[in-house]
């Protein structure tokens, strides 16, 4: 019937799913979508929370039960549960219903992306997750509308928002366990924060931005992540002194032959690089082109309001009659070997012929040490110290790293982390 409203369901109602309600209801959408059901474990306690919302112009359902909305009459789901199961059975039986779907499931949409966009063509539906990766931030329509005609060449990215806050706060002069649980008195991280501080969180919405942007399919496994969890005051010291600060970054590069070198780490940035820039809990995301060169993408990438922006703005797409954007892309092997100039960071208790060993060991993998930089002040028994090397493949790196671990002068292995290119 024209004029009638789109009827809108959500399945999980945690930050993002309440602020997502509260635009539908409240935000310019309201003349055009209509919020019906709410699905949430414990949902009573949710309810109690929300029954008194003013703007709340037609009774809701609100259920426990998921076939109340898998079965009923409503045109999209919003998926927010999050995780591969069971969200990702509800999002299958969605689509095969013919009832479309808007997420922001970056791990469901990593893995099994490709098969759930043929699913909901193969029943009449639609599949859009601008959500999953940078929040608010319209990194994804940008990519599948703006760039389609760009042969995107590299991808560098600030993805997460509890590392970047963290990072950001450890440059202002705090430490890493501290930011950490700021992070989580302020909701940024969760209690158990490994899906961020570990890179497996940045690594999903790599995933996704390398299918779009470099049209290559990455498996999420083959993807090496490196965790901020060892850094300290001291890396950015070091890296002022090359003047550089301490990012944990996302980056994908393809090659000339459509093999794609990917990693998520923390990494030395130049501070005239745009990834410096970025504080607290904002995303950014630069894309690097053939055609018209960089685009950089950045905003507020995490938090309920932002990413329900860009949830509502799907849905809105889809309402509007607008299909799901399906860019080609590939299967490609994937590596982790930047060859870029590294930083490595020791720590040992002081005694002759240190250097020489690192040295030799290094030389033995064909690594050139570019510079050496020992701060004064520190005690000779714990006494760190940083050397850089000369662009060099991180796995010839990693081979002389572990020999010099047997050095009984070492206290804890070395930290090794990329320096990018300050263009």
């Amino acid at each position: 019937m024209q004029g009638a409203k789109t009827k809108v369901a959500i399945l999980g109602f945690g930050t993002v799913g309440s602020s997502v309600a509260r635009i539908l209801l409240e935000g310019p959408a309201a003349t055009e979508l209509q919020l019906t059901h709410v699905f949430n474990r414990d949902v009573a306690r949710k309810r109690a929370s929300w029954v008194a919302h003013p703007a709340t112009e037609n009774p809701l359902v609100w259920t426990e039960d998921v076939e109340a909305i898998l079965s009923s009459d409503v045109d999209i789901v919003v998926e927010l549960a999050g995780g591969l199961d069971p969200a990702g059975s509800w999002v299958r039986r969605a689509l095969e219903a013919g009832k479309s779907v808007v997420t922001a499931n970056k791990k469901l949409i990593a893995v099994h992306g490709i098969a759930l966009h043929r699913l909901a063509r193969q029943h009449g539906a639609h599949l859009f997750f601008g959500a999953a990766v940078a929040g608010g931030i319209p990194v994804i329509p940008g990519l599948q509308q703006g760039l389609a005609g760009e042969r995107v060449q590299r991808i560098e990215g600030i993805l997460n928002g509890t590392c970047n806050y963290i990072l950001s706060g450890m440059e202002a002069g705090g430490e890493y366990g501290p930011m950490l649980a700021e992070a989580q008195a302020r909701g940024y991280a969760e209690a158990d924060p490994t899906e961020d501080v570990g890179g497996f969180d940045a690594r999903a919405k790599l995933v996704i931005l390398s299918r779009l942007a470099l049209r290559a399919n990455v498996p999420l496994d083959a993807v090496r992540c490196r965790a901020i969890t060892r850094l300290t005051a001291i890396d950015f010291d070091y890296a002022r002194l090359l003047g550089c600060t301490v990012r944990q970054v996302s980056r994908a590069e393809l090659g000339a032959a459509g093999e794609v070198t990917a990693m998520v780490g923390p990494m030395l940035v130049p501070l005239r690089s745009p990834l410096a820039w970025s504080r607290g809990t904002e995303n950014m995301v630069l894309i690097g082109g053939e055609y018209g060169g960089d685009v950089v993408f950045s905003g507020y990438g995490a938090g309920g309001h932002p990413t329900a922006v860009a949830v509502v703005s799907d849905l809105l797409a889809i309402a509007h009659g607008s299909g799901a954007v399906e860019l080609p892309s590939k299967e490609a092997s994937v590596s982790s070997d930047l060859h870029l100039r590294h930083s490595v960071r020791f720590v040992v208790s002081d005694r002759p012929g240190i250097v020489a060993g690192i040295a030799s060991a290094l030389a033995r993998e064909g690594v050139n040490i570019d510079a050496l930089l020992q701060k004064p002040g520190h005690a000779k028994s714990s006494l760190p110290f940083v050397v850089t090397v000369e662009p060099c493949a991180g796995s010839a790196l990693r081979r002389a790293l572990a020999e010099v671990e047997q050095m009984d002068c070492l206290l804890e292995p070395p930290l090794e982390m990329e320096i990018l290119e300050s263009d």
